[in-house]
């Protein structure tokens, strides 16, 4: 199996920074896009970016020149590099990864735990 674990999150003050790190592990034969979402209390979980095996990258327009998401491809690693942190940021960030695994040998995506992230105005 694939399991995903995240780090990085905590509480931090308005227009402060974190960074987010997502690892991947498991029977892994390649990882495809990898990405982040998040999902705010009472709301839907919403893509924030993601980053392809090629290092194309796609990011929401409310985060655009303020994150940053970058991978390890050696490391099997998602990293989210959030500055300029605004409360609207506030929720539980999750990371994914679309697995092709030895056990599936089909494309998966996979869900990390998720890490809170808080930030006060």
């Amino acid at each position: 199996q694939v399991q995903l674990v995240e780090s990085g999150g905590g509480l931090v003050q308005s227009g402060g920074s974190l960074r987010l790190s997502c690892t991947a592990s498991g029977s892994i034969l390649r990882i495809n896009t990898m990405g982040w979402h998040r999902q705010a209390p009472g709301k839907q979980r919403d893509l924030v970016a993601g980053i392809t095996s090629g290092g194309s990258t796609n990011y929401v327009d409310s985060v655009k020149g303020r994150f940053t998401i970058s991978r390890d491809n050696a490391k099997n690693t998602v990293y989210l590099q959030m500055n300029s942190l605004e409360p609207e940021d506030t929720a539980i960030y999750f990371c994914n990864a679309d697995v092709v695994s030895y056990h599936r040998m089909y494309e998966y995506t996979y869900w990390g735990q998720g890490t809170q992230v808080t930030v006060s105005s």
